[in-house]
């Protein structure tokens, strides 16, 4: 989906766009910093396979491989997580509680886009959470004046973008 264009002035974006775009640029630059470190990575391992130390360069060879599939496998799932929030339209408002949907509770604001823990926008705490976590899952559906309990605590859902 190709993300609406956006003025310079952030004053224009609602705030439910503001953390959208918020959280798109913290899985950008996740995305970012991996992609950097496979490709330093990448660089080590050529160097490394220059060099003729015997069983030390073996271990040491071996251990940048190791590294090179946790990394690569971090940015799969990076990649992942930015096609997933990307497929959000932070302009859509619906009655109940979707996918890219804003949540106020009594208990604080949720952002139901993917797991990304907290931010604090204009002052005010967000925690993105997915669909498919045990809250998010409970939350789905949901709509104004519902009250959904989750281990113990209850959740009044008093307005959704």
């Amino acid at each position: 989906m190709a993300l609406p264009i956006i003025s310079g002035n952030k004053n224009l974006m609602t705030f439910k766009e503001k953390i959208y775009y918020h959280y798109l640029q913290v899985v950008n630059d996740k995305v970012n910093l991996l992609q950097k470190t496979l490709a330093d990575l990448k660089e080590s391992g050529s160097n490394e396979t220059k060099s003729t130390a015997g069983d030390k360069h073996e271990t040491a060879l071996a251990m940048l491989q190791i590294e090179q599939a946790n990394t690569r496998e971090q940015l799969k799932e990076a990649i992942a997580q930015k096609v997933a929030i990307e497929k959000i339209n932070p302009l859509i408002v619906a009655a109940t509680v979707l996918n890219g949907s804003l949540i106020k509770t009594d208990r604080g604001y949720f952002y139901v886009s993917i797991a990304l823990g907290k931010a604090v926008i204009e002052e005010i705490i967000i925690i993105a959470l997915s669909p498919q976590s045990p809250l998010g899952s409970k939350l789905m559906g949901a709509k104004i004046g519902d009250i959904i309990e989750m281990n113990s605590n209850r959740y009044l859902i008093q307005g959704i973008e």
